[in-house]
């Protein structure tokens, strides 16, 4: 072990590629799984965690650890796997030993009542499947189509011929599928492997479907959103300016604050819908990539599982991806639609501003010439009251034995008065506006 350098997470990494390892299937055996989903998250992973670990404890087994997100356990004559996984938890059942009728008995009958309506979550997958030896009878055509829906049969050799499988993708009475597997040269491990394989594709392809649904009612609010955004862009080109900016801003306010809430809905439906629609694409990817694994062959005459689910299942996923598309798409035209409309809206405004500052500038001009106005009547009036006070001193120079003509005096001061007024007052008024100019 090294004691430098060493990653403490290694051995967790290395591990979790030999974890969930593969059930070898020795002889004839019966074998059910379920799958819930989880209904809040955490909360019921650690339920089912706790629920797997009661069942353990119901037959005296060992219960999972408290973090394990995988277990299996000896049951008596059943073996039981539980698997947690990020939306569902799974619960395998294996109970070997002969049978004639494949699904009559089945390995989910013997657990106890209380204890399978107890499990938290959703039920999704229910799925009984029956593996046969070589060495057990050969079952006839018409054996199958009574265990089967004969319309919808899908029948395929496995491996390259190393078994072969039957199976209709329908729930029967019991409210199971039913796949039927007869082994003919596969080894223990090999018949684990294909059961696994044949659970997960029965598992990952109904997770992948409960995208449906959502897509379809999701398909419908698109349609009434995408009518919306479209009748806003058109009226965007309908607003007709008839001399009433103030108008013509609020119709456009008032249709930019629609055009908002049609985007708050788009990231919403886009927000409900990102988990789901991730999810299905990534349980087609498993499907797909198991169902390669199967290595089919065709039976003449009757469908592959890989053809029966191309056929039904692709449809599906491309509708989901449709939508999904189209919710991108109506957010990428909201959100161009917006930007257009922001840029009308502040077109506008500019416009608004610069016949505002052209009326600020007539204001300013109007002042200017009143100002000059009152200038001139403020040089009269004070040049009035000097030319006067000028006036009264003359008149007062006879009593003290200066003889002067007053009328004279004042004739001449008058101008000089006016004048040094007037500069006095068109000096301070430069110093004003220069101090304006500099601030």
């Amino acid at each position: 072990m090294f004691a430098i350098g060493d990653n403490a997470k290694r051995y967790e990494l290395v591990n979790e590629l030999h974890a969930r390892p593969f059930q070898p299937c020795e002889g004839p055996m019966q074998v059910t799984h379920y799958a819930f989903q989880h209904a809040d998250g955490d909360g019921d992973g650690l339920r089912a965690r706790e629920h797997a670990a009661d069942l353990c404890r119901r037959f005296g087994a060992t219960p999972p650890p408290g973090e394990a997100s995988h277990h299996s356990a000896d049951l008596g004559n059943l073996r039981v796997k539980w698997e947690l996984h990020t939306e569902f938890s799974s619960y395998t059942f294996f109970k070997r030993g002969a049978f004639e009728q494949p699904f009559a008995d089945a390995a989910g009958t013997k657990l106890p009542r209380d204890w399978l309506e107890g499990i938290s979550g959703t039920l999704v997958v229910a799925l009984n499947i029956a593996f046969e030896e070589n060495d057990s009878p050969t079952r006839s055509q018409g054996e199958i189509e009574k265990l089967f829906y004969p319309e919808g049969l899908v029948v395929s050799h496995i491996a390259r011929g190393a078994g072969q499988v039957w199976t209709d993708f329908r729930l029967h009475e019991d409210g199971h599928g039913r796949i039927l597997v007869h082994n003919k040269s596969m080894s223990a491990h090999q018949a684990g492997r294909l059961i696994q394989r044949l659970i997960e594709i029965g598992t990952y392809y109904l997770f992948s479907l409960v995208a449906l649904p959502i897509a379809r009612e999701v398909s419908g609010r698109l349609k009434t959103i995408d009518g919306s955004l479209a009748h806003l862009t058109l009226g965007m080109g309908q607003i007709v300016d008839q001399g009433d900016q103030k108008q013509g801003v609020d119709d456009e306010a008032d249709m930019l604050r629609r055009l908002t809430r049609l985007s708050t809905d788009i990231e919403a439906l886009s927000t409900m819908t990102a988990f789901r629609f991730g999810a299905a694409d990534a349980y087609y990817a498993l499907v797909k990539a198991r169902v390669r694994e199967l290595r089919e062959d065709r039976v003449e005459g009757y469908q592959t599982i890989d053809e029966f689910l191309e056929r039904r299942l692709a449809p599906a996923m491309r509708t989901c991806e449709s939508v999904s598309s189209r919710i991108a798409d109506l957010s990428r035209r909201a959100t161009r639609t917006a930007n257009l409309m922001r840029t009308r809206v502040d077109v506008t405004i500019q416009a608004q501003n610069q016949d505002l500052l052209a009326s600020m500038n007539r204001r300013a001009r109007l002042q200017l010439r009143l100002q000059q106005t009152v200038e001139g009547l403020s040089v009269a009036a004070i040049s009035y009251y000097a030319v006067g006070l000028i006036s009264y001193l003359v008149k007062g120079l006879p009593s003290v034995g200066v003889e002067i003509s007053t009328t004279m005096v004042t004739a001449v001061a008058t101008p000089v008065v006016v004048g040094a007024v007037w500069y006095g007052l068109h000096r301070f008024r430069m110093k004003l506006e220069k101090a304006e100019q500099s601030d």
